[in-house]
This record gives structure tokens, C-alpha cells and sequence, in this order.
């Protein structure tokens, strides 16, 4: 491609990234563990059916940053937040029950965590903790869930078996179905692959790409060609700063700041 074509490119991506309707709105946050501040004035809007990807070297903020998109660091004793986090011009802390917000705002973790339960009740779980008791329809989310995973195929025969028989990579993916059988509008994701063979990785970021047809994701991840692969816009985060944001293939090829040039080249990180 030639430079005046990649310009073209570049522009259209930021035009479309302008124009996109934001899901969630983050304005002026910072973050403290302690005495310690971990984010600084960061803001960024994250666009609705779109893949939002959280780059930048460990100890960045990156993850913290994720975490105060469902509340999750209120979990950590001695921490803070300021600033603003909205989902649909809605101050998610201002909900009096943070359950509202994780039903909304559904999340995946780095290392997968089944619970010590049948396949089947690791999905159902979530509707039964919000009060969901009809089993029929219970029954259906749980197959839609698994099919929405790319795993139901491969359990459909053996829901009443202990999930930890699942290899490593199916195991991730039913976490993604339990985060999904609430119906969640968001579903944040931290290094959801990072343990996985490349083959379950594969599965992953294509499930990825599906699930983003239906909802907002965010992910967080260190692999440079993986956020390249499987999101639409990118944020790079360095020392708590949100360095610069925009659209991927921009970020990947012509960013604007050379901190985040030096990072996506390998100079450091």
C-alpha cells in the first residue's frame, strides 16, 4: 500500500471512530491503591459493537483501567476512584447495587476460573444469583450461552459433568458463556488468551470477532499482533497515562506519538 493510500486509510478510520456511538464514556478517571495513584485523568470513549483493545507494558494500568468498568477494584481493600465512568450516560457508581453493573458489564478473566460445578450450573449461575429460578428458560440460556461460546458442540452430551474436565481452552470459553448467559452489554476481557496453545487461542480471538456483532467488548492484552487481529480501536497506556487512542490499524501503523511508535515497534516494553 502506498503512503498517500494509508493516509486515505488512517483518515477513514478516524472519521468512522468520531462518528461511532460510545457504549461507555470515561472522563477525567484517576485511580489510587492506597497513597499510590495508578491512572491519571484518563479518558476514552468505548464504542458500542466494537473490539476496544488496552495496550502497553506491565504495570501500565491497563488492567486497573479495565476494572473500574464494572467496579471490580472495589473488591481491593484501601482503593479510589475519581472521575466519571458511564454506560449509556449512566454514572455507574451511583448504582446502589454493584450486582446491576457486573450483570451489565460482564468480565473474563486472565486465567480461567470454572467453578468446582457441572457445566451446566457453571453457566447457569449467573441467572440463578439474579433470581431466575423458571428451569426452562434457565435450560435455553444455557444452550444459547454455549452455542454463543463456540462450545456447545463440544459439551452438549456431558452438561452434568465436572467443568474441570474441560481442557484449558474450553474452560475459557465457558467462562465467556457464564459472563454471557446474563446478557450482558458489555463484556470486558483480561488477556482471556494469554494461557491458552495457539490453536485455543485461535478460537478465542474468532469468538472474539462473533461476540462483537452483539456486544461491546474491551480486552486487555500484551500481544501486540493479537490487538492488531481482533479490535477496532486501541489505547495505549504507559506509567497510569493513557498515552493515545484510536483507531487500530492508525495505532499499528502512523501513531501520532512516539512513545506509542517506540512500544509498537519493540523499542520497550
Amino acid at each position: 500500500m502506498q503512503a498517500d493510500e494509508m493516509t486515505h486509510v488512517v483518515r477513514i478510520s478516524q472519521t468512522a471512530l468520531a462518528t461511532a456511538k460510545a457504549k461507555m464514556k470515561v472522563t477525567g478517571l484517576n485511580f489510587f491503591y492506597g497513597k499510590n495513584q495508578a491512572l491519571f485523568d484518563v479518558s476514552l470513549d468505548i464504542v458500542d459493537r466494537q473490539v476496544t483493545a488496552l495496550i502497553g507494558p506491565s504495570g501500565c494500568g491497563k488492567s486497573t483501567f479495565l476494572r473500574t468498568l464494572n467496579r471490580m477494584n472495589e473488591t481491593i481493600p484501601g482503593t479510589r476512584m475519581q472521575g466519571l465512568v458511564q454506560l449509556e450516560e449512566t454514572d455507574i457508581y451511583k448504582y446502589r447495587d454493584v450486582s446491576v453493573v457486573r450483570t451489565r458489564v460482564g468480565m473474563v478473566f486472565q486465567k480461567s476460573n470454572p467453578f468446582p460445578k457441572s457445566i451446566f450450573d457453571n453457566v447457569a449461575y449467573g441467572l440463578r444469583v439474579n433470581g431466575i429460578n423458571d428451569k426452562q428458560f434457565i435450560v435455553g440460556a444455557v444452550e444459547q450461552a454455549l452455542k454463543d461460546a463456540f462450545l456447545w458442540e463440544e459439551v452438549k452430551d456431558k452438561l452434568d459433568k465436572n467443568a474441570y474436565m474441560l481442557s484449558g481452552g474450553q474452560q475459557q470459553r465457558l467462562c465467556i458463556a457464564r459472563a454471557l448467559a446474563v446478557r450482558p452489554e458489555v463484556l470486558l476481557m483480561d488477556e482471556p488468551a494469554s494461557a491458552l496453545d495457539p490453536l485455543s487461542t485461535s478460537k478465542i480471538e474468532d469468538l472474539i470477532a462473533e461476540l462483537k456483532k452483539n456486544y461491546t467488548i474491551v480486552i486487555v492484552t500484551h500481544n501486540m499482533q493479537q490487538a492488531a487481529r481482533v479490535s477496532d480501536t486501541t489505547a495505549f497506556f504507559y506509567e497510569g497515562n493513557m498515552i493515545e487512542c484510536g483507531a487500530t490499524k492508525m495505532i499499528f501503523t502512523k501513531p501520532s506519538k512516539k512513545r506509542t511508535e517506540d512500544y509498537i515497534t519493540g523499542r520497550f516494553g
